[in-house]
């Protein structure tokens, strides 16, 4: 069993090395932190933590860098976490403040979140299935073109150019925005979908088929369910990090363009202390990401909650990067009119 000061020196092990990229030794420890004993005692603890298979010695130095089972142990024993600075909670506050739609919020926390953390950030689209209809929306755009506009209670905004087998005019669309808002406004996405299918029959016969060409292209936009999607911001970041891949960083490439395989591994994280989930390394080696540590945290939306996080190599600010996931998640979720 590893002593006190045995996970103490793995502390700074890690902390080291994530900081340097260098195999850290007994005397570099000593030096720097000051543990007021001996690079000898230094050097039992770590053969200690050698022993344990919680830190190994690459061929080309005598210092030792943390495995998959020592970032784990180092996770596990993180107690306090150091809030996000003034300045930082106050550029998420202003660059998520000036999103526009969902769309746009989503793209700003991926790459809010990136810069944050120098990782590959990503995040799941709110399931839309259970959202509700708050207005529905008809332009004309031409004589026989409009555009159908269905905005969700979750921010979703939809949009759709259609066009249509004979003209209309602003009053015609009027009618059948105002008929469609009534019948509309509260239904859960799904409820409104269904509901559109009956939509035309309120009209004259000779409008029917206006009004149902209408109908299905807001119907398609009700049915567009975006749980399974995926946005992802940072691939920058990930390349710069391939020293850290000890084989080639193209599979863990391949991996990321694989939306289902990690809507598949997100699905499976359960959250830990901090509210965060933490997979590192082999723990998720099924997935074609075994050199990499994934970290997932969730925001809520009306819809339900989702996943965010990020995925980079395992020599990565573990501390440094779950605080930023929870505030990002914390402060999306307030945008999204569901504080966690």
């Amino acid at each position: 069993m590893v002593s006190e000061r045995g996970l103490e020196v793995l502390r700074v092990i890690v902390e080291d090395y994530v900081a340097t990229r260098e195999p850290v030794g007994s005397k570099a420890i000593v030096e720097r932190h000051g543990f007021g004993v001996s690079s000898a005692t230094i050097r039992n603890d770590m053969a200690a933590l050698e022993e344990d298979g919680l830190i190994a010695a690459p061929h080309t130095s005598s210092g030792r860098i943390p495995t998959d089972k020592g970032y784990r142990a180092f996770v596990d024993q993180i107690s306090a976490l150091r809030p996000l600075s003034a300045a930082q909670r106050h550029a998420i506050e202003s660059f998520m403040g000036q999103a526009v739609d969902l769309d746009d919020v989503l793209a700003r926390t991926v790459r809010l979140l990136s810069q944050l953390t120098s990782q590959l950030a990503v995040i799941e689209y709110p399931t839309l299935s259970v959202q509700r209809v708050r207005h529905v929306e008809l332009l004309p755009l031409g004589p026989t073109k409009a555009m159908t506009v269905l905005i969700a209670d979750g921010g979703r905004v939809e949009q759709r150019i259609v066009d249509l087998a004979a003209p209309v005019d602003e009053a015609f669309l009027g009618e059948v925005r105002a008929k469609a808002n009534s019948l509309l406004q509260g239904l859960a996405l799904d409820e409104a979908q269904a509901a559109l299918e009956r939509f035309p029959g309120q009209f004259a016969p000779a409008q029917r088929e206006l009004v149902a060409q209408l109908a299905a292209q807001l119907g398609e936009q009700a049915g567009s369910d975006r749980q399974s999607r995926l946005v992802v911001a940072g691939a920058a970041n990930l390349a710069r990090t391939e020293p850290d891949f000890p084989g080639s960083i193209t599979p863990v490439l391949e991996a990321i363009e694989e939306q289902v395989t990690l809507l598949r591994l997100f699905s499976e994280l359960e959250a830990e202390q901090h509210g965060i989930a933490v997979s590192i390394g082999h723990e998720h080696g099924g997935f074609g990401l075994g050199e990499t540590s994934v970290l997932a945290g969730q925001y809520t939306a009306p819809g339900g909650r989702s996943r965010i996080g990020l995925i980079g190599p395992t020599r990565m600010d573990y501390p440094g990067n779950i605080v930023a996931i929870r505030a990002v998640a914390r402060y999306l979720s307030r945008l999204l009119g569901e504080e966690e």
